[in-house]
Formats: C-alpha cells, structure tokens, sequence
C-alpha cells in the first residue's frame, strides 16, 4: 500500500514533516510580514508538498506578497507535470492558510476548484 505524506518547506528551507496547523500558519506569517528571505536575499517564500511515496505529488507555494502557485506532478522528482501551474496573485493569507489546509487533508479538488490564472 501507498504511503500519504504532507511536507511543510519553511522560508528558511527547513522540512518540517506533518505540520500542524499552528506550524502552517507560523511558515505563513513569516512570508506575509516581509521577514522570509530567500538564500539570494530577496523576498522569501514557503512550500507545502502532498504526496505518495510512489506517485502523485502536489504543491501549494506561497510567496511574499500573497502570490501562490499550485502545481501537480507525477512524482515526487517533478519529472512530469501533469497540469500547467495555476497561479493566484495578491491572496490573503487567511485564503493560502485555506488551501494548505486542503492540501494536508487531501482535499486536492477543492484546491483545483479555486479562481487560479493560467500560466507559469
């Protein structure tokens, strides 16, 4: 059988495995106040990944000034999209706490269901 598993990437590159909600919401304080930096020294951002150890992953990235990005692979390497990543700009951070909430609950069609533009 195939194992589910939920990784929370922090700003500072950190994997935190099973988050807790208080942890998602920390990760995204951080990157909504302007404190997350990114190795390069520009605005930061942090990752929540849903996954199984032998297929599907998924991904719901939240950047510095609310844009977030959500993209589905076949694997957990990123060998093979298997949809354009969709984007949302400006979203408040209630909002991307929501979708990495479903994320974490394998709730992926509610997160494919959301007002996202096209593009990468």
């Amino acid at each position: 059988m195939t194992q589910a598993w939920v990784v929370l990437t922090r700003p500072d590159g950190r994997d935190v495995p099973a988050p807790t909600e208080a942890q998602l919401a920390a990760a995204l304080a951080e990157v909504y106040s302007g404190a997350a930096r990114s190795p390069d020294g520009g605005p930061g951002s942090t990752v929540l990944r849903f996954g199984y150890d032998d297929g599907l992953m998924y991904e719901v990235e939240v950047a510095s000034g609310g844009d977030i990005c959500f993209a589905e692979w076949s694997d957990r390497d990123c060998e093979i999209a298997l949809a354009g990543p969709r984007r949302m700009a400006g979203a408040p951070q209630a909002e991307a706490l929501q979708l990495w909430k479903w994320l974490a609950q394998r709730q992926v069609a509610k997160i494919r269901n959301q007002a996202w533009q096209s593009g990468g």
